[in-house]
């Protein structure tokens, strides 16, 4: 083993977590065995100058986030996560039975209610969520489908399980990372890299495009996508350009659209063309303000009235965000017995629902040992790991639960998965998390494989976040076989731009992967 690990052993039994490359005594598990031997033949220059060529190969294409005020690279370590096929399968089948749930939650909740009237989650649970939308209760989407993207965010405990962590249908972020980090590791590690059979990721794009059209409101047999960004100065833009870019479509913002009679239009230079499908990336809030906030500029005003009549299709549907909730998320394995007569396949992390006077009462006594997070927090705002925290901070966060219990859950500090990371001269162990994304056209639920690796830099820290300083991996899922190219999907009505041309010069890539 070279140098760069000279130090990670004892580093790992510190961590007090499950290392996904070294099992104890360090030997490398069999899925990084080629990983580890071409890691052994590099020296610290080696790996350096890999490192900086990967970041420049980010700066080049706009891949960076605003982080304290400054412009950087997003960060993308040199050693992948790696996933065996079998473990793969568990967590394809775990997403896509979640995935299920979650849909046909949505479609009840702003339905007949049917999950509250048979006593299986409360009826406050759903309509005292922050977003849960009355504007758009009791009709049915264009095209069926309410979850057309999402993203479960998977951890690894100390004891190796995988636990879902939460749940983002409402605008989940971050796939652009999962393709740029394929291309840019396929140059950084290759003598690795070609050594397995891993699969490929770059059929999302055309999965994503053929979903989003197979929902298109009915009798459109030729149906126009957009993608609806808020504009350049959104920590996202990346992505939302290079997915519109990838798909062949037109990115478009509020101020490109307007409604009349119930249908959608955009303003070309050629005239007004109808829209069919918008793949929504702003927040509902913001969407149209004649539902929603009325001081909004970034959507356009009379969408959801379209949306209500079946003349264009949103994705993902406008109040998908109480699915979101994180007391909401507690209840999930209720919901996958409930309406899938299944068991989990990926159990949740022990969640205390802090509304309920004994939970609550348990939970204050224990702050300094549990996590708490704010159930409509993204990006790790808000939460506060107790063993972390001051008394000042522990006091304080006392205050604001027993003022809105609701607000609140409480889950034991987990030692989330380690990776080696490099950090300086050597290799250190970094937690991180796994966030899967599935593509939902109605009739099946495509996992990508693999998804997006986040990882906590600073050691010890469990906060992966971008907007907290955290950095990416790419993730390898190794396959029994060789990869034959994506099967491709039908394309006699389905253009898609092989090349994307246009790259945003300035990209303010802050938090995009934190929703």
């Amino acid at each position: 083993m070279s140098d760069l690990f000279e130090d990670y052993g004892p580093a790992v039994e510190r961590a007090g977590a499950y290392d996904e490359m070294f099992a104890p005594g360090m030997l490398a598990r069999g899925s990084y065995g080629h990983i580890s031997e071409s890691l052994g033949q590099l020296t610290l220059a080696d790996v350096s100058a890999r490192a900086e060529s990967m970041a420049r190969t980010f700066l080049d294409r706009g891949v960076t986030f605003d982080y304290a005020g400054e412009e950087r690279p997003f960060p993308l370590d040199i050693v992948p996560r790696v996933i065996p096929a079998d473990e793969w399968d568990v967590l394809e089948r775990g997403v896509k039975q979640r995935v299920r749930a979650l849909e046909a939650f949505l479609d009840d909740v702003y339905g007949r209610m049917a999950v509250v009237a048979d006593g299986v989650v409360p009826r406050a649970l759903v309509t005292t969520s922050a977003h849960f939308h009355r504007a758009v209760h009791g009709f049915e989407p264009a095209g069926g489908v309410r979850v057309h993207v999402s993203g479960i965010d998977v951890v690894r405990d100390a004891a190796g399980t995988f636990r879902v962590l939460e749940d983002n249908v409402r605008v989940p972020s971050g796939v652009s990372y999962v393709l740029e980090n394929r291309r840019a590791m396929a140059k950084g590690l290759p003598e690795a890299f070609g050594q397995q059979h891993i699969r490929p990721v770059e059929e999302y794009p055309r999965r994503l495009l053929s979903a989003l059209r197979k929902t298109a409101p009915s009798g459109v047999d030729d149906p126009t996508v957009v993608v609806l960004t808020p504009g350049v100065f959104n920590s996202a833009y990346f992505e939302h350009t290079l997915l519109a870019g990838l798909m062949g479509v037109e990115l478009v913002e509020g101020r490109d659209l307007i409604c009349r009679g119930n249908r959608v239009y955009m303003r070309t230079t050629a005239g007004e063309q109808r829209v069919d499908v918008i793949y929504k990336r702003i927040d509902d809030e913001f969407l149209d303000p004649l539902q929603f906030r009325s001081d909004s500029m970034l959507g356009c005003p009379g969408l959801v009235n379209a949306a209500r009549a079946g003349g264009v299709t949103i994705a993902n549907a406008v109040g998908n965000g109480v699915a979101d909730d994180k007391l909401v998320y507690s209840y999930v394995p209720e919901l996958i017995r409930y309406y899938l007569h299944e068991e989990p396949v990926i159990a949740n992390v022990e969640t205390f629902r802090l509304e309920e006077e004994e939970a609550r009462e348990q939970v204050l006594d224990r702050l300094a040992e549990l996590v708490v997070k704010p159930v409509d927090g993204s990006g790790g705002k808000g939460l506060v790991i107790g063993p972390d925290a001051s008394r000042e901070e522990l006091d304080a966060l006392r205050k604001r639960v027993l003022a809105d219990p609701r607000g609140w859950i409480a889950q034991p500090v987990l030692q989330l998965s380690t990776v080696p990371t490099l950090s300086g001269d050597r290799f250190g162990p970094r937690h991180v998390d796994l966030r899967p994304f599935a593509v939902n056209d109605g009739d099946d639920v495509w996992v990508l494989p693999g998804g997006l690796t986040r990882v906590a830099l600073k050691e010890g820290s469990l906060i992966v976040n971008s907007s907290q300083g955290g950095g990416s991996k790419d993730t390898w899922v190794l396959s029994d076989s060789p990869q034959l190219p994506a099967a491709e999907l039908p394309r006699s009505s389905i253009t898609v731009r092989e090349q994307v041309s246009v790259w945003p010069v300035e990209s303010n890539w802050r938090d995009g992967a934190d929703q």
